[in-house]
């Protein structure tokens, strides 16, 4: 299947769901219900974005495997699944601040070859295809060529359960803060980790993510020539992204073990 059609197509599935996003943006409807707690929540949007684009790869891809954050796996046989997340940064969303995004990822037999993500408020929409650089509204894109870590700006973000579970990324966060220019909470990792792509950020870090928080935007970042390594393997995704200098110099510093 050509990769180019199936970014097309992504990128169509990203601007449906982000005409939801706007639509309902700064509204009174979005009706947020917690699932986890109240730091983890799901709007209507999540739900009207989520189904429009899974209605789009039934129609035009009705073979292919689904992987979405409120609907869970679709398993089919097929080498193709799509990654999800109709509302990345839907805190920030509920609330009212424009850092939120769509974020679309493709696999072929386990490996992203098609990344889209899209702020539809900032009019922001990045895009690569695996061997073909990573791109912002058309404009090729690279990581920051910085490698004075006290010249950096970074951003990191807090699991959903930091008010029960002592490890939450506060150890981390003590180390790196006072080496760096700037420390950074935008609330979404997939736009997080495409800003490192485009070398606004240095780099980004964040434990207990999930595939489609990150599927999308880390073929992105490593298209831009990124480094992205998983510092982490108990808590779901936990992942480094940064500019290959800066983030040698932030991995050691990132905590193997939960904090207790």
């Amino acid at each position: 299947m050509e990769h180019d059609q199936l970014l097309l197509d992504a990128i169509e599935c990203a601007n449906l769901a982000g005409k939801i996003q706007l639509q309902h943006f700064r509204t009174d409807n979005l009706n947020a219900t917690a699932k986890l707690n109240d730091s983890d929540i799901v709007t209507v949007t999540d739900r009207q974005a989520e189904a429009a684009i899974i209605n789009f790869v039934h129609n035009r891809y009705p073979g292919h495997s689904i992987l979405s954050e409120e609907s869970g796996a679709e398993t089919r046989n097929s080498d193709y699944e799509w990654v999800i997340d109709p509302v990345d940064g839907t805190t920030n969303y509920n609330a009212g601040l424009p850092t939120h995004c769509v974020s679309i990822g493709i696999r072929f037999r386990g490996e992203t070859i098609v990344g889209v993500v899209l702020a539809p408020y900032l009019n922001e929409l990045f895009h690569a295809v695996r061997g073909e650089g990573a791109y912002l509204n058309g404009k090729q894109i690279h990581v920051s060529q910085n490698t004075d870590i006290h010249k950096a700006v970074v951003s990191t973000g807090f699991p959903v359960d930091k008010d029960v579970n002592p490890d939450n990324n506060l150890p981390n966060v003590a180390r790196v803060l006072p080496l760096v220019r700037g420390l950074r909470r935008l609330g979404s990792a997939a736009m997080d980790i495409c800003y490192v792509a485009a070398g606004f950020l240095d780099a980004y870090w964040e434990l207990n993510l999930h595939e489609w928080d990150v599927c999308a935007a880390r073929l992105i970042a490593e298209e831009a020539g990124a480094k992205a390594i998983n510092f982490r393997n108990d808590r779901c995704v936990s992942l480094l992204v940064g500019s290959p200098a800066i983030a040698r110099i932030i991995d050691p510093l990132l905590s193997r073990e939960p904090a207790r």
